[in-house]
């Protein structure tokens, strides 16, 4: 399955209600697996980010529907990244004239 990589940022109402947090990510772990994804990781990050999150999705349109489906409840934006591993890269790479 695909990997996805997404950035997260908090709304000021996602700040507000910071300690609700842990329920927020449950739920979206729940999403996912409802929808045949897995959030693999969630990391909480100091800096231009809030949070970063690993996910695998069986496509892209899955991911966009995740991602769309977490900021819809308005406590953070994101952008997601499709993610390549080293070796499925390379095969990209060996394929180039």
């Amino acid at each position: 399955m695909p990997t996805y990589v997404t950035l997260l940022t908090f709304t000021d109402k996602g700040i507000q209600t910071i300690k609700d947090a842990p329920k927020r990510v449950e739920t979206a772990r729940q999403m996912a697996k409802a929808a045949g994804s897995q959030i693999k990781a969630v990391y909480y990050v100091m800096g231009r980010y809030d949070a970063i999150v690993i996910s695998e999705a069986p496509d892209d349109e899955t991911a966009v529907r995740m991602a769309l489906g977490g900021s819809m409840q308005g406590n953070v934006k994101s952008e997601t990244l499709r993610a390549f591993p080293d070796d499925e890269f390379m095969k990209i790479v060996a394929k180039l004239p």
